[in-house]
């Protein structure tokens, strides 16, 4: 799992970031100014990149929070069994299996090409691009 930190003050809408051991991406970002004691606050509210699930989180401005590292590679369908489909990688030539998404089963056929992510050892099915 490949992942770096950065305080919940640095965290901007559009970031991916680690909530409840899974990847999101963050929709909301929230600060309140500090009290004359106190530290600001950030309210983090993210949707899962996976599951889709919507998280929210209240913490200190000073908190770390973990940030995954993407890898966005590309890949050619080989064959499709029901809402799997085995494809190989462009450039390592590797084949494994994806679950093809609701949003794109009509798109993927044998012969596209497809943008997959790799976010904490899972592979995400994110664009199709069509046959080459």
């Amino acid at each position: 799992m490949t992942t770096k930190m950065i305080t919940a003050n640095n965290v901007q809408k559009g970031t991916s970031i680690i909530l409840d051991g899974a990847p999101c991406k963050v929709v909301d970002v929230e600060i309140s100014k500090p009290g004359k004691h106190g530290h600001s606050k950030v309210r983090i509210s993210a949707v899962g990149l996976i599951d889709e699930k919507k998280r929210i989180v209240v913490m200190p401005g000073h908190d770390n929070i973990e940030v995954p590292i993407i890898g966005k590679r590309t890949a050619q369908v080989l064959s499709l069994h029901g809402d799997m489909a085995n494809v190989m990688d462009s450039e390592t030539y590797e084949t494994f299996d994806l679950k093809v998404p609701e949003e794109f089963k009509g798109q993927v056929v044998e012969g596209s090409s497809v943008l997959y992510w790799t976010i904490m050892n899972e592979k995400v099915i994110k664009q199709v691009k069509g046959a080459d």
